[in-house]
């Protein structure tokens, strides 16, 4: 054989090159690959020696170093682990650093030198209590390793989080020869989970817990209220006008503003009260075990609200301006749980929150029982107005308007609700219901087509051509952009005579929008279309008010005439009034006449026109057009 058949590196031509240069050198070690018989390839080592007696002769010794490839191997791959980005430190059994690579120094800014032969004690953030050590080492000696979250101090005395992972190196015989530990700074981690947490559980604006941290802490306090038999309580607080300071001032200053009522609620609050902003202008108050007792737990929920009250309310400085503020704060006690659960309680102070804007704002209010029926009645309301607004359950009622002749002018038309269930509901219990909700719109088109019908059908006729019929106008409908053209349209569409139809506005509608008023008035008056203002007296009018608007007559709120014969103010008012509207050069019919005491009085004072029980009740449409046929 030959030495190219052994060799696994070398050519025939390389081989001869190398024995040539063997002469000369007389001996050479290196390393090669070796052919086996079997045809495998394993790793040797060569030393050589020529001799040159006899004629020259070549001398071999060959060495399989497979172990020692696989030996420096793993030396090189613990080299490359042991320098990798984790930081690792060795110790001996007793706890001593033998070893430490160098992300250890850049994680915990101490080098080798300083670490080498001390215990890992000197890493300790004191953040653990020493229960926490044993447990850790317990579980090393039952199981050889531990892993899990720690808190270090690096050396400049800064605390930081790190996952850590230690592991014990035993002997053949079984005993700790070493300890390995390798750890990673998770601080990038835990501010990302921060983050995520942030995120999901507190308002981003404010920095205050969000509904759903909220919502998870009240269902807490209620589970040891209950357990305890101890009141709570939910304040739910909202800021009056938030939505005109946005509009006037901009979003970026209604911001400030709102991080400014988050910090006087962190300054006014106890560290263990929540505090909660659920969106917009609002936040809520969550204390825990107030009192045993429900009437002294609501006196203490009470001093906090007013407290509250007087801390929030002061002006504010924002952007250079001051801005004044009111609040309207809802509070709901809680002990027991509700039907509903932890979203009941906060509902409860959501609705007292709303009693307190009712009352005039800038109060409290406490929830009570009888305010959640009248809510669900409302709830319940609502939904059968909008089914009778679809299905034609109105009906109108109409009611005389004569001079002091007793001679038939015109009808108030008064809009009844036909209710399946309840008969005839009144306008008290559905009209104002029906403005919040939009409802009346559809409705006040309806009412007023169908008085537009009627003034058409009594056109021909000789005893009824002649009479006025009165519509009342809701703000919301006259705020409409369309009203204008919508009421043309149904004149249009009706053919009734515009001169005929009197539309009755109120005093509260003089507070929003005058000039946008007097103009939408001023066009359907030069269509003939005529005015009366509703309920003169209980409002806010002005004479300047009533000098500019296109009125034609003034109408005198009943509350005056009840008493108008018992009461010397209510005698007076009515006096001023007619003589007011006599000055203006406006007629005046006075509301609510029930005796004939009242009628002479308003005689007396000039007043000529009269709407009321004296006269007739509020009747449907075939028993008032009977008059006609009886006059």
């Amino acid at each position: 054989m030959r030495i190219h058949d052994l060799d696994a590196t070398m050519d025939e031509t390389q081989i001869a090159l190398a024995m040539e240069g063997l002469k000369t050198m007389g001996h050479a070690r290196f390393e090669s690959k070796h052919r086996a018989k079997d045809g495998g390839v394993w790793p040797v080592e060569v030393s050589k020696v020529y001799l040159p007696h006899g004629g020259g002769r070549h001398y071999a010794f060959i060495r399989d170093i497979s172990e020692r490839y696989r030996t420096e191997e793993e030396l090189r791959v613990a080299a490359t682990v042991f320098d990798a980005q984790e930081a690792m430190m060795v110790t001996d059994p007793a706890g001593n650093i033998l070893r430490v690579n160098q992300a250890f120094t850049k994680i915990t800014g101490y080098t080798s030198a300083e670490v080498i032969g001390k215990n890992p004690r000197i890493l300790k953030s004191q953040r653990h209590p020493p229960e926490f050590y044993v447990d850790m080492w317990r579980q090393i000696e039952r199981e050889g390793s531990w892993q899990g979250e720690i808190w270090d101090q690096r050396k400049n005395g800064e605390v930081y989080p790190k996952w850590l992972s230690i592991s014990c190196v035993k002997g053949k015989d079984g005993k700790v020869t070493h300890y390995v530990g390798s750890f990673a700074d998770i601080t990038a981690y835990k501010e990302a989970q921060d983050e995520v947490v942030s995120l999901a559980f507190y308002d981003q604006l404010t920095e205050l817990p969000n509904r759903r941290l909220l919502l998870d802490r009240l269902g807490h306090a209620l589970a040891v209220s209950s357990r305890n038999k101890m009141y709570g309580a939910l304040l739910y607080i909202d800021l009056d006008h938030f939505k005109t300071i946005n509009d006037t001032q901009g979003h970026d200053v209604g911001d400030v503003m709102l991080q400014e009522i988050a910090r006087r609620l962190r300054l006014t609050m106890r560290d263990e009260d929540t505090i909660a902003r659920l969106g917009g202008d609002e936040f809520v108050v969550l204390l825990e075990e107030l009192n045993a007792d429900q009437e002294q737990a609501a006196a203490q929920a009470k001093r906090v609200g007013n407290k509250l009250m007087d801390v929030l309310r002061a002006a504010y400085v924002l952007q250079g301006k001051e801005y004044p503020a009111s609040f309207s704060i809802g509070i709901a006690l809680y002990r027991e749980p509700a039907e509903g659960g932890i979203h009941e309680i906060l509902k409860r102070a959501d609705m007292a929150m709303y009693e307190a804007k009712k009352a005039g704002r800038n109060t409290l209010r406490f929830f009570d029982p009888a305010m959640q029926v009248a809510l669900e009645n409302r709830a319940w309301l609502e939904s059968d107005l909008r089914r009778a607004s679809s299905e034609g359950q109105f009906i109108l009622l109409y009611q005389k308007q004569v001079d002091n002749h007793g001679c038939l002018m015109g009808a108030e038309t008064l809009l009844r609700w036909q209710h399946p269930e309840r008969n005839l509901v009144g306008p008290e219990d559905f009209i104002a219901l029906s403005e919040e909700t939009g409802l009346i719109l559809p409705i006040g088109q309806w009412v007023l087509k169908e008085a537009c019908h009627r003034l058409k059908i009594w056109e021909g006729d000789a005893s009824a051509g002649n009479l006025m019929l009165s519509v009342n106008v809701s703000a919301r409908e006259f705020q409409q952009e369309y009203f204008v053209e919508n009421v043309k349209r149904i004149l249009n569409e009706t053919g009734a005579n515009p001169a005929l139809l009197e539309l009755e506005i109120t005093e509260s509608m003089l507070l929003n929008n005058i000039d946008d008023l007097i103009k939408k008035m001023r066009t359907l008056r030069e269509l003939g279309v005529t005015f009366a203002l509703d309920d003169f007296g209980t409002g806010y009018s002005s004479l300047s008010y009533l000098k500019k608007l296109p009125l034609n007559r003034l109408k005198i709120d009943q509350s005056f005439v009840q008493d108008l014969d018992k009461d010397a103010n209510d005698e007076a008012i009515v006096q001023t009034i007619i003589q007011m509207g006599q000055t203006l050069g406006l007629e005046v019919i006075a509301e609510g006449v029930e005796t004939r005491a009242q009628c002479a009085m308003l005689e007396l004072y000039g007043g000529h026109n009269f709407q009321g029980y004296l006269f007739g009740k509020p009747a449907p449409i075939e028993i008032f057009e009977q008059e006609f046929a009886n006059r």
